[in-house]
């Protein structure tokens, strides 16, 4: 779901503005909070009609103004920002994948699954989802603990239910998070979570609570927050429901034969491991694929194009896309797994030039459509179809092919075919 891979995304790359933004706006902000207001009071009735009281939707929004610091906000009469400040659309892989963030964190994960190996061989008895996935997700998620999300959840997703461009999806969360309330499982004064309105160690957010939240430790409570066996057990609760395959690793990085390139990343393009192997696909790390991968499905993924590792991946990392849809977040937890796992680092060095802005995507994007090439989506981040159709405008005017979205091919570009532009 595109909502949980952008509200977890900022997790830990947004720091709280305070608390005096709860009262403090502009008079022009003053002026138009009335339309906040109003907005607040017409979702009463949903509330109610989902099992919120009066007295509990009173409670959750006493006093409460919008926050119009957040991100990915429509703002009247003012401009889109350049980047959309989710880190894994406006940093290169070779920042968002950091060395040595993802080697501190390794060895830490190695002395959490040792501290808590009786916990997390009870999840992998009970939910079948490996160990070591486990802890890099909450290492990604919140450093293991030590992030503290600071926004206020209620505030967040009403403004983002207001204001935001994703209004139908916050909307469904503002009122999952009004029924936590209302169950009594967090008080509005400590419901604090990233931006976007995720909680707890691994980031849950209010709409999987309820369903996905999971009682290892059998207290009664789904404690998401303090209590390590219960978040690591609800992670592994969501990766189950989202079709986790227990033993499949979520890809692994292989060498290309000239005969292949960044053009064919995706999933239009996956076959079977063996036909890979055929092909002249094989792993940078010189060892045989097993067995029972070869009758797997894959497909090549190029998160910097080819300027960095190419990866063949398996349906478990579709899985971690479903739990945060961005290729640089599966491919980070599925790195950090796999070096606590006992893996190391990337084979290939990750050379990825600077990234052009968000913006600056879109119109890539708008132009390549412009050129009939079968764009998806339209929304400033550089995918595996934006990728790989770059590589194909490359290809067909006899450019290097790189598959990457650059000012020179952005000026490219602007040279061709005049821009289509989406509805």
């Amino acid at each position: 779901m595109v909502l949980l891979a952008f509200a977890r995304s900022c997790a830990l790359g947004l720091t709280a503005l305070g608390l005096a933004l709860l009262t403090a706006v502009s008079p022009l902000g003053a002026q138009s909070d009335d339309g906040f207001r109003a907005f607040i009071a017409a979702l009463r009735p949903e509330a109610k009609a989902a099992g919120v009281s009066d007295q509990t939707f009173d409670r959750a929004f006493a006093g409460l103004t919008p926050d119009r610091s957040l991100p990915d906000l429509e703002l009247p009469g003012q401009p889109k920002p350049a980047n959309s400040g989710q880190a894994e659309f406006s940093k290169t892989p070779a920042d968002y994948l950091n060395a040595g963030q993802l080697a501190r964190l390794a060895a830490d994960g190695r002395q959490l699954a040792a501290r808590y190996a009786a916990t997390l061989a009870q999840i992998e008895t009970e939910l079948g989802v490996e160990r070591h996935v486990l802890l890099a997700i909450w290492g990604r998620e919140t450093a293991f603990g030590a992030y503290k999300p600071t926004h206020h959840v209620i505030r967040s997703l009403a403004t983002e239910a207001w204001l935001g461009r994703r209004k139908e999806m916050f909307r469904v969360e503002l009122i999952a998070a009004l029924r936590m309330m209302q169950a009594g499982v967090l008080d509005p004064a400590t419901m604090k979570g990233s931006w976007a309105g995720a909680m707890g160690l691994t980031q849950f957010m209010p709409s999987e609570y309820f369903e996905l939240a999971y009682d290892l430790d059998k207290d009664g409570k789904k404690d998401i927050w303090t209590s390590v066996p219960d978040a690591l057990a609800s992670a592994a609760n969501q990766l189950k429901a989202k079709g986790w395959i227990k033993g499949q690793p979520w890809g692994v990085e292989v060498r290309l034969p000239p005969s292949a390139s960044c053009r064919q990343e995706g999933q239009p393009s996956a076959r079977t491991t063996a036909e890979w192997v055929a092909l002249g696909v094989s792993r940078s790390d010189g060892k045989a694929f097993a067995a029972e991968r070869l009758k797997e499905t894959s497909f090549l993924l190029t998160p910097g194009g080819s300027f960095g590792p190419t990866f063949l991946v398996f349906e478990n990392f579709l899985v971690l896309k479903r739990y945060n849809f961005a290729d640089l977040y599966a491919v980070f937890v599925g790195n950090l797994a796999d070096r606590i796992a006992g893996g190391g680092d990337f084979q290939a060095k990750w050379t990825t030039p600077k990234l052009i802005s968000n913006r600056d995507i879109e119109e890539v994007q708008e132009r390549l459509k412009g050129h009939g090439l079968a764009i998806e989506k339209v929304d400033g981040k550089a995918g595996m179809n934006t990728r790989r159709l770059i590589g194909d405008y490359q290809q067909s005017r006899g450019l290097a092919v790189d598959c990457w979205p650059s000012v020179g091919i952005l000026g490219h570009l602007r040279k061709g075919a005049a821009v289509t532009k989406t509805p």
